[in-house]
């Protein structure tokens, strides 16, 4: 089996972290079909929303120290985090579909960072966060410092990245880290309604949206309700919007294709 399986079902694409006797730490070639299988689902029709987990209780330890102990100068170092793991990163950027991370277990170090970059985090109760860089002496190496302020305020931010210290489950839910928690043995079965959920949505308006709470981070009130005004002439020339407004006067359920 492989260290990464990509598969496609139902509309959700699943990116799994499979190296569960190294709770899924990954390595540099895990990083290329990462970066590759988030850049596909994004222009995949069959594609409609992206979840991230991992195998065996864990979801991501962060890097493979082992994979990476060759890459020893300054150059080398800066190359294999611009060329390799920020790719990832910013293929997630790229996504403008829901992205979901799915946490049972560890998400550390660089673990973490890539659960941060997914737009929304579900835990199973056993799951542990962790910004563990400054533990061996390093800064965050792939958007910790930038995403983790965003999500629970910069004092909250520093305090987690300046002392390493594992973030439990409850309290993780209780800053805002993850949207809810379950049991490991429900836990399943809470991400696969959710993704469900989402994919059975409108795609084109789905993506909008994501699209303009993004940009709003970046523009001015009036400027997003201009891109607003933009997006919605769209959405509503859809077939899909022509679909939701014929089942909600007919009360049935409706089929969206993203068309």
């Amino acid at each position: 089996m492989s260290d990464l399986e990509y598969t496609v079902a139902d509309g959700v694409g699943t990116i799994l972290l499979n190296r569960p006797h190294r709770k899924n730490a990954f390595t540099l070639d895990m990083l290329d079909r990462w970066a590759e299988a988030l850049r596909s689902a994004r222009t995949d029709p069959d594609v409609r929303v992206v979840l991230v987990t991992g195998a065996g209780g864990a979801f991501c330890s962060g890097v493979d120290l082992d994979d990476f102990a060759e890459i020893t100068t300054t150059l080398g170092r800066q190359q294999v985090l611009q060329d390799r793991v920020h790719r990832v990163a910013a293929a997630a950027l790229d996504l403008d579909k829901p992205l979901i991370a799915a946490v049972d277990g560890v998400a550390v170090g660089a673990g973490m960072d890539m659960a941060l970059a997914c737009d929304l985090r579900l835990a199973s109760t056993r799951a542990r966060f962790s910004e563990g860089y400054v533990r061996v002496g390093l800064i965050p190496g792939d958007g910790g410092a930038h995403l983790l302020p965003r999500i629970v305020g910069q004092a909250r931010a520093l305090e987690l990245l300046w002392t390493g210290r594992f973030v439990e489950a409850d309290e993780a839910l209780s800053l805002g880290l993850v949207l809810s928690l379950h049991s490991p043995a429900d836990f399943p079965a809470a991400v696969g309604d959710l993704c469900r959920r989402l994919a059975a949505g409108p795609p084109v308006a789905i993506r909008a949206i994501k699209r303009l709470v993004r940009n709003g981070e970046r523009v001015d009130f009036l400027t997003s309700l201009s891109m607003v005004a933009a997006e919605q002439a769209v959405v509503q020339s859809t077939a899909d919007s022509a679909e939701a407004v014929a089942a909600f006067r007919e009360k049935r359920k409706p089929v969206f294709t993203g068309r």
